[in-house]
């Protein structure tokens, strides 16, 4: 006896048919299940080429040194730059959880013309693992050693001004000048510590410093928003957007505000195997659907490609 006649061997030719094509169908649809509010891998490059049965990566963080000068016809002093990396290396784990259908649902199903399987415990599991891997990418896992984006220990920081009173860098307490400022300053810091090398793209910050800069009127009229300030005048800043997991994220639960480049040259969230379903399992009177995923959280190539500034 095969394998696949053992999996079914409770359930007639017809029944077994209905339920591999009712499984092949809830399996596009589980792959097809978009959830925008998980952010991490819309904001974080996604990087899967990592093999799947690997349990380590290994990779190098890069600071770049040098320049280079205007030389003579025949001169031989060139100067030298170089890419100095520091070797490290990242677990990789497992994330995984189940669903099931008896055979009493499967062949109640089968019966009827027209039936289909209910999907919902197959998109509960598959929106289960995509919330575990947001949380892992945001946050990391300690137990794990895996590492998040958020609280990277591979990571820049720039120290907000107080407000003009000096005794606050909570946004509640400054200033629309003082909001500006900040922003200006994060998202020039790398820029301005690298001579230029390093030049973020994407800003993220809690939604309700979100909210400041999108509804505050600013300018001489009144007749724009501090949102779009920065858009204008700050043109390598593509995207901006909210991240509601920032919130209380900083130092003695203060908010965080990250300026980076999204680039996967700078920062990746490796995801060696992406969600997958194995074959139905008989266990008793039920069937059980095995759900998987390989993640190894974030790994940030260049330090300088990501600021954070914390108290907002």
């Amino acid at each position: 006896m095969n394998t696949k006649q053992k999996d079914l061997y409770h359930l007639d030719s017809a029944e077994s048919v209905y339920f591999e094509g009712e499984l092949r169908h809830i399996k596009a649809q589980t792959y097809d299940v978009v959830r925008k509010d998980l952010k991490a891998t819309l904001l974080i490059p996604v990087n899967t080429d990592v093999n799947p049965g690997a349990e380590f990566i290994e990779y190098r963080s890069y600071d770049q040194v040098g320049m280079a000068k205007i030389v003579a016809d025949y001169a031989k002093d060139f100067p030298r730059v170089d890419v100095y990396g520091t070797a490290k290396s990242v677990k990789i784990k497992s994330i995984g959880d189940a669903y099931g259908y008896t055979i009493q649902e499967i062949r109640r199903a089968a019966m009827q013309p027209n039936a289909k399987l209910e999907s919902r415990r197959a998109i509960t599991a598959r929106r289960a693992i995509d919330e575990k891997q947001d949380t892992i990418a945001w946050f990391g896992d300690e137990a794990s050693g895996l590492q998040g984006f958020i609280n990277h220990p591979n990571i820049s920081e720039y120290i907000l001004a107080n407000n003009a009173a000096g005794t606050s860098k909570a946004w509640a307490d400054k200033t629309d000048d003082e909001k500006l400022a900040d922003v200006i300053g994060i998202i020039t810091a790398a820029p301005l510590a690298t001579n230029g090398k390093e030049t973020p793209d994407t800003l993220i910050l809690p939604m309700s410093l979100y909210n400041d800069l999108a509804f505050t009127p600013y300018g001489t009229n009144k007749d724009h928003t501090l949102l779009w300030f920065i858009q204008t005048h700050y043109t390598m800043i593509t995207k901006i957007d909210w991240v509601e997991e920032l919130k209380g994220a900083g130092a003695n639960g203060t908010n965080r505000i990250m300026a980076y480049t999204r680039d996967p040259m700078k920062l990746t969230l490796e995801i060696p195997q992406p969600f997958e379903q194995f074959p139905p399992q008989q266990e008793g009177l039920e069937y059980k659907i095995i759900c998987h995923q390989r993640t190894a959280g974030v790994i940030v190539y260049y330090p300088a490609s990501v600021y954070m500034a914390d108290g907002a």
